[in-house]
């Protein structure tokens, strides 16, 4: 080699490399993000500066707007929102009382989509069931002008798998109640705190039953109701509720993107969602949900160019039915997205990740467990399949990751007055952004393919 060229040589060694054959060091970059403050900053300014987004009204609008000048302010490109409509209903006035046998306030709130009392309230007796399955199995018409109430009680798991089971006495229970007849519906908040704050959430009505009075008691009133029923005594309950039906409104989802150098590697999907109930501010669901995952994006777009482009996708509307996934899906189905992962869990610490990767993809699994175990996440038995959200762009074929937190104390505060910034640790909430800061950085930049798997159901 000619000493020109031998010059040129180490010249040339001196460059940096191209975008596309740089590599993310996903451990300095996960360490990194354990004093990350941006996760924060999005957190606070969410809950202080916008406060209670129910989908399709007026605050959740003025969330987006604030969604699209944070997420431009910290440099993400292509900032836009992507507008959809949606059915939109709002709460109103609600009470309760036990008028007989033993005179008492109860504190309860409505669930969404129930239907209304008339303005001055109804007065009924209460029949009782200890479970759904109770309620299922009374003859049809037997409630006819009677209150139903069900209270089965859900404990805290680690996983959140309770959730599914019990959820059902809320999502289906006063369809089920109406169609045997009865007046209203009252159920055991679906959640796991002894405060007396109700749990809101939403419940459906199929096309053909009308719509009840429904709603959810705290639990120690659930089961002061249940104690003065089991005094054997005929039980009367005046209940007011007055939400109504608003109509068709505008909802949207708010996108942003770190570019890859490579857009044939195709885009990695997180986020969470941007709505919330309206009984707090939505701290915990979700605003650190859409914190974490923008923060970690952040953190791969400071660090330079990733392979693949990392969609960021803050969705409107999760709460009232997933309208903002379907969506999404609807408009971006046959984008060629490899991963898609999403954070609606609160903010506890990540304790497990699991994955649906196809074959072709393993080794990125296995750098997945090696980057996280330092943070105390072990690799999960199961394949990953969660987040609402991302739910219809999985049924497609698209691979999963699932960072699971804690659900031991999630249900104290889930869909509560509760869910307030105070709540949120600041120390687990970098955990969270340095687990996803890994993934990130193994997932968007892997030379693997990552294709298509078996669709989620």
């Amino acid at each position: 080699m000619t000493k020109r060229l031998l010059l040129a040589a180490v010249a040339a060694l001196a460059l940096p490399l191209p975008a596309a054959a740089q590599t993310m060091d996903a451990a300095q970059l996960r360490d990194a993000a354990l004093k990350d403050d941006i996760a924060w900053d999005i957190t606070e300014g969410l809950t202080t500066e916008i406060g209670p987004r129910l989908a399709g009204t007026e605050a959740e609008a003025r969330a987006r707007a604030w969604a699209v000048r944070k997420l431009t302010t910290l440099g993400f490109k292509n900032v836009r929102i992507e507008p959809f409509k949606m059915p939109v209903w709002v709460r109103g006035e609600e009470t309760a009382e036990i008028v007989a046998p033993f005179p008492q306030k109860l504190y309860l709130t409505a669930l969404g989509n129930s239907g209304a009392t008339p303005a001055t309230g109804m007065t009924a007796e209460v029949v009782y069931f200890p479970t759904l399955a109770d309620l299922n199995a009374a003859p049809d018409g037997s409630l006819k002008g009677k209150i139903a109430f069900v209270s089965h009680a859900m404990m805290p798991t680690q996983d959140g798998s309770s959730y599914g089971y019990f959820g059902g006495v809320r999502r289906s229970g006063p369809a089920l109640a109406a169609k045997k007849g009865a007046a209203a519906m009252l159920i055991r908040s679906i959640g796991t705190d002894y405060h007396r704050n109700p749990h809101a959430g939403g419940t459906n009505f199929p096309e053909g039953v009308k719509a009840i009075p429904a709603a959810a008691l705290s639990i120690p009133d659930a089961e002061q109701l249940e104690r003065v029923l089991k005094r054997g005594e005929p039980v009367r309950i005046k209940l007011t509720l007055t939400p109504r039906q608003t109509g068709i409104k505008e909802s949207g989802n708010v996108i942003a993107e770190v570019p890859g150098s490579d857009p044939s590697a195709g885009i990695v999907l997180v986020g969470g969602h941007l709505d919330s109930w309206d009984l707090g501010t939505g701290a915990i669901d979700d605003a650190t949900g859409v914190a974490i995952t923008a923060a970690a994006a952040k953190r791969i777009m400071d660090a330079g160019t990733p392979r693949r482009t990392i969609r960021v996708v803050w969705f409107g509307a999760e709460e009232v039915g997933v309208f903002g996934g379907r969506a999404y899906a609807e408009a971006h189905g046959t984008d060629n997205h490899v991963a898609a992962a999403e954070s609606d869990f609160g903010a506890d610490r990540i304790w497990r990740f699991e994955t649906n990767l196809p074959d072709s993809a393993k080794a990125v699994g296995d750098r997945l467990a090696t980057a996280l175990a330092p943070l105390g996440i072990a690799k999960g038995p199961g394949k990953a399949s969660d987040g609402a959200d991302v739910g219809p762009i999985m049924a497609k074929g698209v691979a999963a990751i699932d960072l699971n937190q804690s659900g031991l104390d999630y249900f104290n505060l889930h869909h509560t007055p509760d869910d307030t910034l105070d709540k949120v640790d600041p120390a687990k909430l970098r955990q969270n952004v340095a687990a996803w800061t890994a993934m990130l950085a193994i997932v968007a930049d892997a030379p693997e393919t990552i294709g298509r798997v078996a669709p989620a159901r």
